[in-house]
């Protein structure tokens, strides 16, 4: 029993932080589910797609209802994003952990730089 409650915090905290900031809440939910529900690192990023989809879904449908979501200056990201998104799950399999890894501590690293410059 002492696990579901962890899974549900980590679903909190991911849920909290979509729902805050648009996006995102895969972040803290990659490195809840490898340390605590000790996932395997690619196995941790695919769920953590499955996970935020419907956050992002959820967070979506509330800033429609509050009229804050432009959807025309949306589409061209969301085409862009499922073209994205089929690339890199084509990719996925064969990208060594260590890569993966690296790639997202960099796209981390770049985006912290530009929010703060």
């Amino acid at each position: 029993m002492k696990n579901k409650h962890k899974y549900r915090i980590a679903g909190v905290i991911a849920g909290a932080v979509n729902g805050l900031f648009g996006g995102g809440g895969g972040i803290p939910l990659l490195v809840l589910l490898t340390r605590w529900a000790k996932l395997e690192e690619k196995k941790a990023f695919a769920t953590c797609v499955a996970v935020i989809f419907p956050l992002c879904v959820v967070s979506a449908v509330v800033y429609f209802l509050r009229c804050a979501l432009p959807l025309a200056q949306a589409l061209p990201y969301l085409v862009g994003g499922a073209a994205g998104g089929l690339v890199g799950g084509r990719l996925f399999q064969n990208v060594p952990n260590v890569w993966l890894r690296r790639i997202f501590a960099v796209f981390l690293l770049y985006g912290a730089w530009r929010y703060l410059s």
